[in-house]
Formats: structure tokens, sequence, C-alpha cells
């Protein structure tokens, strides 16, 4: 029997799928420094983005077949090396996309109106200064009429895209590779239009937007540091969720500090699961803990659509 390890979870439903068609699914963790021995005894492996699956993994478990990402990223798994040892390497790139849009549009429409902030302090001060506190938050702004940057034009950034053409906001897009700027957006009643974003450079994003998400893969330095936090609008707002490190977190406590940005939404950090004091509280920074596709919906697109991947493998 081929035997699975999903060792950051699987939907219930892909569990099944799985189970039906013949496999044996474990869905215990095991740590990661305990992985090289435990793992000679399964088939496959399904990860999430807490697994690391290093060359030294793999090299460590020669009787294993396929790896499985569950969500878009790889920065977890030495993908070629795996390859040219005769590994499958699987991925759901599309299952998760709306769910991290959605969460991009609930970080700015909270962060434009100071939620996160004044969640914190009304259980605090709400009762004896409810009208100083209303007039701190008094200054939100509207997203409508805005224009957004996304930095990153995949299957998420054009996910977000949609969302903030249904807004009302213009938008500027950058990727590192020609893509097509038209949207299929769907209109009530299942009828779409064709909307065309405007293509930009990277210069342009950082020096236009009023806002800037980003969406691209991990990079050994980050996008946004100092000299790039300097050329943006001023009160400009930034939104990750997507990697850590592609924001300089330093960099940007500074930049806040200073108002040259507004505000900062991080689903993800340089130190996971342990990010720095500055940045848990700051202020200014709206903060979840990577969270991004982490919807009942997406998780359940995702064990499915990784369950049929596997299936399909092993059955040829």
């Amino acid at each position: 029997m081929i035997k699975i390890l999903a060792n950051d979870g699987i939907d219930p439903i892909g569990k099944k799928l799985l189970e039906d068609a013949g496999f044996f699914v474990d869905t215990n963790n095991i740590p990661q420094d305990e992985l090289p021995e435990k793992l000679k005894a399964y088939d496959a492996i399904t990860v999430r983005s807490a697994t690391k699956v290093r060359k030294a993994l793999i090299d460590a478990t020669p009787n294993l077949k396929v790896i499985g990402r569950g969500g878009v990223g790889m920065d977890n798994i030495d993908v070629e090396y795996a390859r040219e040892k005769g590994l499958s390497v699987y991925n759901t790139p599309a299952s998760s996309s709306l769910s991290v849009a959605e969460l991009v549009f609930a970080s700015l429409f909270g962060a434009v109106r100071f939620l996160h902030d004044s969640n914190r302090k009304m259980p605090v001060e709400g009762g004896t200064k409810f009208n100083d506190l209303k007039k701190a938050y008094a200054k939100g702004i509207e997203l409508r009429g805005k224009t957004l940057g996304i930095v990153g034009f995949g299957r998420i950034g054009r996910e977000v895209a949609k969302i903030a053409i249904g807004v009302g906001m213009d938008v500027l897009a950058y990727d590192l590779f020609d893509f097509n700027p038209e949207l299929d957006i769907v209109l009530g009643g299942g009828s779409t239009v064709k909307v065309a974003v405007k293509k930009a450079t990277l210069d342009e994003v950082i020096k236009a937007a009023d806002f800037i998400t980003l969406h691209t893969p991990f990079i050994d330095k980050a996008l946004l540091g100092a000299e790039e936090l300097a050329q943006t609008k001023k009160g400009v707002g930034l939104v990750n969720i997507s990697r850590g490190g592609l924001i300089d977190e330093l960099a940007l406590v500074d930049a806040l500090n200073s108002g040259q940005v507004s505000f900062a939404a991080l689903d993800v950090f340089d130190n996971e699961p342990t990010p720095r004091e500055e940045i848990l509280k700051h202020p200014k920074i709206s903060l979840t803990p990577h969270i991004g596709a982490a919807t009942n919906e997406a998780q359940e697109r995702i064990g499915v659509e990784l369950a049929n991947l596997i299936i399909d493998h092993f059955k040829k």
C-alpha cells in the first residue's frame, strides 16, 4: 500500500479521496528533525509552508517518490534538486488565489479605517476615552479612486486586480515576466466583461501607487528596502501577504515612524514563527499569522487538487 505523510495536514475531503483510491494517509505531524529517519516509511509527503523539504532530507529518503505542496509558492522545497533525483513535485497554484486576494482587501479596508489599532485600544480605553478615540480615528480614507500597485501579476495578483477594479481603484501592475493586462471580470448573472490594467515598471509602481501589494516568490534581497521606501508617495500603504523578506522590516519601521509609509499590513515575516517585537507592537502595522490561504473553501480546493495530482501520479 502506498503511504502518504500529510505532514502539515490536508483537508478531510482530500484525505478521503486518497483513502478511497487505496492509499494510507497519515496526518500526524513529524517534527522537522525527525523526518530524515521517519519519512523513510512513506512513499510521498505533502506539506504547506511549515515543513521544509531540502536536499539533505531528499538524500536521506531515497524511498520518496512524490512531494506535494498545498499552495502556490515552493520556497520550502528544493524543487530542482528533487526532480533531478527523480521525484515528482506538485503544487496547487490556483486553489488559494481568491482567498489570498480577499485577505489583501480585508487588510486594506481595515487599515484605511484604523480597525487594527482601534480594536487594540477600544477594550482598554473605550470606556473612559471614547471621544478621544473617535477623534483619533476620524481621518480614514476611501479606496475608491486611489491607485493600487500590484507587484507580481500571476494568479493571485490578477485576483487582487479584479477586486480592486470592482472597488473602483486604478491598477498599476508589474511583473518580472511579460503578461496579458486583460482580465475577465464576472458580473451578476454570470456574464463577463474584459477590463485591462495598466502595465508599469517596478519603479513606476513604487513612485505612483497609493497602496502597494506584493505577490512575488521569495528573493534574496528585499524588493522594498530603505531606498525604495524613500521613493514611494508620502503616506503610501503596504501589504505583504506573499513572502517574508520582500520588505526590509527595519527600514519599514523607520518609514512608518517618519510618516513616509502610513501603514503596513503583514501576513508574513522575516522570522516566522517569532516576528520581531518592533513589528508586533507597532501601532501602524496590521498583523495576521500567515493565513492568506487559510479559508475553508481554499483548503478544500487545495486538498482535492493535491489528492487528484497524487492519485494520477501513482496510477501512471
